[in-house]
């Protein structure tokens, strides 16, 4: 009798070591490489991301400062609005070509004062509210009612705001639900281009209207993704929208922009799977990526400047023969050759070689420390002076190591007499105090918007924009005259030539240190397809997908 009893006992022990041992094997299995893929990922707090969804996990090398897409100049914000949001107009995959966008056809005027925008129908924000003429209407109205302080890129790019005497849009006007019409006070050539640009993303009137200032911190457009979550310092997630107007887009469901400051952590990320998409690959470890197979490079077309800006109102950079000495005391060679790999190439002018109107027969600051100091001497300083150097916080695509790169310079800047003290702050605090002309000397760059010359010297080097975006705070009356020359010239090579005159006084002026282009690197898993960089640094994400 006793062993009739242990037999069932003894099946039920070792049916219950079975199912231990399957559960075991089904943990041991969800480590594994092949679960380990996009339908099942942790974000960089280790939170499970839902599974069966495609996931794209985008490590970058700093936080956005704002979501509104208008109320910043920086590339992290536009890495994560240029998915939220659209705008009228489009570039090129590669290029600044321009394509239809929210508007389908565009007509200008004969004088080029008048553009009708006719827009797609049918789109709708991510809110439910309808995107119509009206909305166009009631983004620009807000634009133009601003100030250098709250939407920095409208006064560049438009010539300042409502009421102000070289503000370009007399108007904006809703002609029925589904054109608008534009009325210049003056001929702007590179108009489409800048109605193309990120920062002129449509947003929803109804959330900016309720939310106000706080509505980068909860932002609505039309876009293929939708916003979800922004953790601060941490990461952005934005999900896909199920009412966009593309239909079978976006082919991801979810993008979560993680912050990771140090390139070389960025990489060991993207090596351990915890990435899939790196931003500012150090261009030395570029062959590393190249020689994985599980990996692939990305080169982004190159349309940028880095630079040193000189703060040109305050001593002694108020002095041109100290901004000309500074350009003369700093080895840009020797800093390429540390820290770009050879994938830049040395700056004289403050935009790149492919940009229109490039002047390549300015001669450029040669490295020569004793003209450094002859120049010093004249300007009554052959002792030297001491001065802050202010590097950047973030890896930036025109500058892999501000850091790094601000030692060399204050090495080269001690060899001619000058102390500089390196400091730095968190990224949006940096952008701010700099903007509003705290430093002595910053480090900074410049991604092209729009591939128009325009963008690169009116909007870094014009007495129009300080405040915004001439940090330098450089302001020569001669030149401004030749910029809106150039504005409002229609005839190609007419403006070519008044670019090139305009970059023979900036060398003259030395409002800054030009250091380099660069051709900027990223990196992803091997099984990611349809990612194409984009220039301007602003990537669509709408078409990507793994395979």
């Amino acid at each position: 009798m006793r062993k009739k009893k242990i037999w069932p006992f003894l099946l039920l022990m070792m049916l219950a070591v079975t199912v231990v041992l399957a559960a075991c094997s089904s943990d041991d299995s969800s480590d594994s490489k092949e679960n380990t893929s996009k339908d099942n990922k942790e974000t960089s707090k280790g939170e499970s991301v839902s599974t069966g969804n495609k996931v794209l996990i985008f490590g970058r090398g700093g936080d956005s400062v704002s979501l509104d897409p208008i109320a910043v100049t920086d590339g992290e914000s536009f890495k994560v609005t240029q998915n939220i949001f659209e705008t009228l107009l489009n570039f090129g995959e590669q290029d600044t070509t321009i394509h239809e966008g929210l508007a389908t056809k565009w007509e200008p005027s004969d004088d080029g004062l008048t553009y009708t925008f006719t827009l797609r129908e049918g789109v709708k924000f991510h809110d439910g509210t309808d995107f119509n003429a009206d909305a166009v209407v009631k983004n620009f109205e807000r634009w133009a009612n601003g100030s250098d302080d709250k939407f920095p890129y409208y006064g560049s790019m438009f010539g300042g705001f409502k009421g102000d005497e070289g503000h370009v849009i007399a108007s904006v006007t809703a002609d029925g639900d589904n054109k608008v019409v534009f009325k210049l006070t003056r001929a702007q050539a590179p108009f489409l281009k800048n109605i193309a640009m990120s920062p002129f993303g449509i947003a929803s009137p109804t959330a900016f209207e309720k939310d106000g200032d706080k509505f980068g911190d909860n932002p609505v457009g039309t876009g293929p993704f939708k916003f979800v979550e922004w953790k601060r310092n941490d990461s952005v997630t934005i999900e896909k929208f199920d009412g966009y107007w593309e239909k079978g887009y976006p082919k991801l469901d979810k993008i979560v922009f993680r912050a990771i400051p140090d390139n070389s952590a960025r990489l060991n990320d993207l090596l351990s799977g915890a990435i899939d998409l790196a931003d500012g690959v150090n261009p030395a470890d570029g062959k590393t990526v190249e020689g994985d197979p599980n990996l692939q490079l990305f080169e982004r077309p190159s349309m940028n400047i880095g630079y040193l800006g000189l703060t040109n109102t305050r001593p002694p950079f108020d002095n041109v023969k100290v901004r000309q000495a500074m350009n003369y005391a700093i080895d840009k060679q020797s800093i390429i050759d540390a820290f770009f790999e050879g994938r830049a190439e040395i700056a004289k002018n403050p935009m790149p070689s492919s940009i229109s109107g490039y002047n390549d027969d300015i001669p450029g600051y040669e490295y020569n420390p004793e003209k450094a100091k002859q120049l010093l001497a004249e300007a009554g300083l052959a002792d030297g002076f001491e001065m802050e150097l202010w590097a950047m916080p973030v890896p930036r695509p025109y500058m892999p190591d501000g850091a790094k790169v601000a030692e060399v310079i204050q090495k080269n800047l001690a060899d001619i007499g000058i102390k500089a003290k390196i400091v730095s702050y968190e990224w949006a605090t940096y952008l701010e105090k700099a903007r509003n002309g705290e430093a002595d000397a910053f480090m900074l760059g410049w991604t092209g918007d729009n591939g128009d010359a325009d963008n690169f010297i009116y909007v870094l080097l014009d007495g129009d924009n300080i405040g915004s975006n001439n940090y330098a705070y450089y302001d020569n009356k001669d030149l401004h005259k030749l910029l809106i020359e150039a504005q409002t010239e229609v005839d190609e090579n007419k403006r070519i030539d008044l670019y090139k005159q305009a970059q023979e006084i900036i060398f003259e002026d030395a409002p800054w240190v030009p250091l380099a282009h660069s051709t900027p690197l990223l990196a992803g898993k091997a099984d990611l397809i349809n990612f194409k960089p984009h220039p301007t640094g602003s990537d669509k994400l709408t078409y990507v997908d793994f395979k």
